[in-house]
């Protein structure tokens, strides 16, 4: 439904809201263009006395002086019987140049307000920015649960293409945008009636005026009394006509003043409600605060590109069940297959399996699951391919699933298979599959096959589970769909360092260079130090398919680019085919591999106190933590291996890290030792310690195996127990995470 709320406003509002949004972008400089033009003096320089006094002395037939929220100063006057308007400067009250209004910023205001069609199209522009409210609370509440939670808004957005483009866009320019659509809102309500209009009474003429001699307007005291930067509006009294007034208008309110005696005549300060309605147009247009209105400028400019990167993840959504094979109607069908996917890479794995399905004769119904029939007569298997969303959420084409099973009846010889898409490195793998699997069988419905949860879209995997389902069914499936690979780079083992054979567990530090080709100078200087590496971070991931092998495995990364290497830290599996690859690497040899992001394990900035937990070959993307730790930010390590003469990884390494204070303190743990100890004993033994870096704000991060993560959460729960904290809520603000294998 939060889907719904935020993507239909916008497909329908979205070529008016670009028309809004340029138009906005060209006024917001308005303000700046306005104010590098006026001449703006300081508090206390000068009152309004004195510019009705200079401004007379260089124009005899003044009639009115205005100022606006700029500070642009304009005399309107006659001359020989002729009217005029003239930009002046307060501080001489000599004329700067006629005053002649854009005709083009006119005619895009106009456009900006009504669409060019006068109270039809201020109605519309008032409903476009009521939309536009929608959109934006809709959509900062979908990022934030996409990312974890409000406190993950400030951390970097895994993804790539138009999803990832617009959720940046959207994080930078929501909260400028609602302020223009709220104040927008607000100022169309007022217009038609909707709200109380905030407007000042209309002041009466007064009824007693001393009829005296005109005084100088210099002279006056009620003018004197206010400064120039409070005026909006001076109207000069009739000449010759001693009975009429001063009418004067300020920042606080309204009044006239006695042109004989000076006497400020029926004041009246401007209300709340008025002042409330001025704030807001103000911060709508940026009018008086040009910094403000190009802020508001650059954020406009973020629309058009928001309306084109949505339109694209909605039409990639749309296309991707019409890119299916034709699928059998409903009543024939007697096989089901039902997708859940957030960016189409689940649609590919569900098409193979359709294709297969049709080549051994059974007749397919394909489509989304929120499609989910009450009924599927003739079907005795139905497929759920499902990944997950977010935090453990459903997908876009799968968000009302739940809701529309209630309704379904099945028939008792209909057997259903879940098969989940995700990746392993987050906590709630595949957790929408599990909940889908869950209420299935609470529904009644028996399981043909056991859940299963592929990883990474591992073709591998698939096909595995292809080969079940086909003993299951006993019809021939072999399912052969791989995603697009990556694009890979050819890498050459420069240096190897062997660690803990003595102990039967082989790990090496691996460190590749790029094999560069040629390049023209300009390169050379440009990458010198960065040995025209691709991009990437510790605790990213280096993908590599051993020869033969189109899977890729992937190997937290220990260094950055800006390292000038690629290293990675491996250890021998048994019976691992690409660890085992790996390891038979000699200084010279080349491989092939790829980087993959993963800026869900990064260290937070700043001072915030670090806490490395690891095992084993887990202390590779740690190592490059604390390598990249230059600004000496708290820094502490534990780390548990077998052996601290055979397999201590990084030992020299460490040991200058303290000396130079990247590292504030390192804790080991070796399980073949005389102690026997593992990493979990080492945090036990500085519990107080740890509690008090949490308590001080501290982040946990995790690398190894899963058997050791869960012990090390157990161990967590019990030290923060006593600040009423534990693993899941550090985790829900960021402040717990884990890369675990």
């Amino acid at each position: 439904m939060l889907r719904k709320l935020h993507g239909l406003p916008g497909l329908v509002a979205a070529l008016f809201l670009v028309v809004l949004a340029t138009s906005g972008v060209v006024l917001s400089v308005v303000p700046a263009v306005e104010r590098s033009g006026a001449v703006v003096p300081t508090a206390g320089e000068l009152s309004v006395a004195d510019l009705a006094e200079r401004v007379v002395a260089n124009y005899p037939g003044t009639e009115q002086i205005a100022r606006s929220l700029s500070g642009k100063v304009v005399v309107y006057y006659s001359r020989d019987g002729q009217p005029g308007a003239d930009l002046v400067n307060p501080l001489t009250g000599e004329g700067i140049s006629p005053y002649q209004p854009s005709a083009f910023f006119r005619w895009v205001k106009n456009l900006h307000r009504s669409f060019l069609l006068d109270d039809v199209g201020r109605i519309l522009a008032g409903v476009l920015a009521a939309l536009m409210v929608l959109i934006c609370l809709s959509g900062a509440f979908l990022l934030a649960r996409r990312l974890g939670g409000w406190k993950a808004m400030i951390r970097p957005i895994a993804g790539s293409g138009s999803p990832r483009i617009h959720a940046e866009l959207a994080r930078f320019a929501v909260i400028g945008l609602l302020l223009l659509a709220l104040t927008g809102s607000y100022m169309s309500a007022v217009r038609f009636g909707l709200l109380p209009e905030g407007a000042i009474t209309e002041l009466s003429f007064p009824a007693e005026v001393s009829g005296g001699t005109p005084a100088p307007a210099g002279s006056l005291s009620a003018l004197k009394s206010v400064d120039v930067n409070e005026l909006r509006e001076l109207v000069f009294p009739y000449p010759d006509d001693p009975m009429d007034v001063y009418s004067l208008s300020t920042a606080q309110g309204s009044g006239f003043v006695d042109q004989a005696t000076g006497e400020l005549l029926q004041y009246q300060p401007r209300s709340a409600g008025s002042k409330f309605q001025h704030w807001m147009a103000r911060l709508h247009t940026g009018e008086g605060l040009w910094w403000l209105g190009l802020i508001l400028g650059v954020v406009a400019l973020t629309v058009p590109m928001l309306s084109f990167t949505g339109l694209q993840i909605w039409w990639q959504r749309r296309s991707s069940a019409i890119r299916m094979v034709e699928s059998a109607s409903i009543e024939a069908a007697d096989t089901v297959i039902l997708v859940g996917s957030e960016g189409n890479t689940t649609w590919g794995f569900a098409k193979d399996l359709q294709n297969k399905l049709n080549q051994a004769g059974k007749k397919v119904h394909c489509a989304p699951m929120n499609d989910l029939a009450e009924h599927y007569p003739q079907a005795s298997v139905l497929f759920i391919l499902t990944s997950t969303y977010g935090d453990g959420d459903a997908p876009s084409s799968a968000s009302q699933f739940i809701a529309r099973l209630e309704h379904f009846h099945a028939d008792d010889g209909l057997k259903f298979v879940v098969l989940g898409f995700g990746d392993q490195q987050f906590p709630k793998f595949c957790q929408y599959a599990q909940d889908v699997d869950t209420a299935l069988r609470s529904k009644g419905l028996k399981q043909m096959h056991p859940l299963t949860r592929i990883d990474r879209g591992s073709a591998t995997q698939f096909q595995e589970w292809g080969e079940a389902i086909s003993e299951r069914m006993g019809i021939p499936l072999a399912l052969t769909h791989n995603p697009a690979p990556a694009v890979t780079s050819e890498f050459e083992l420069v240096e190897r360092v062997d660690y803990g054979v003595a102990v039967n567990a082989p790990t090496s530090i691996l460190r590749f260079k790029p094999v560069n080709s040629e390049r023209k100078l300009w390169q050379k200087l440009l990458f010198q130090n960065r040995q025209n590496l691709p991009d990437f971070e510790a605790g990213d991931l280096f993908g590599v398919a051993p020869p033969g092998d189109r899977a890729a495995r992937f190997y937290s990364l220990a260094s950055s680019a800006s390292d000038g290497i690629l290293e990675i830290c491996v250890r021998k599996q048994t019976h691992g085919i690409c660890s085992g690859y790996l390891h038979s690497l000699k200084p010279g040899d080349r491989i092939s591999g790829f980087i993959q992001k993963n800026p869900g394990f990064r260290p937070a900035g700043g001072a915030t106190p670090i806490i490395l937990v690891g095992a084993g070959a887990g202390i590779g993307p740690l190592a490059g933590f604390i390598r990249k730790n230059t600004e000496r930010n708290p820094m502490y390590l534990y780390w548990g291996g077998r052996n601290p003469q055979s397999d201590f990884l990084y030992r020299p390494e460490l040991g200058c890290y303290l000396d130079d204070h990247r590292l504030t303190g390192l804790s080991t743990a070796f399980s073949r030792s005389a102690e026997k100890n593992y990493v979990q004993d080492a945090i036990i033994a500085d519990e107080p310690a740890l509690r008090q870096l949490v308590e001080a704000g501290a982040q946990i991060l995790v690398c190894g195996g899963r058997d050791m993560a869960s012990g090390v959460r157990q161990v967590f729960d019990s030290i923060l127990k006593p600040l009423n904290l534990d693993v899941e809520e550090l985790r829900n603000d960021g402040r717990y995470l884990e890369d675990v294998y």
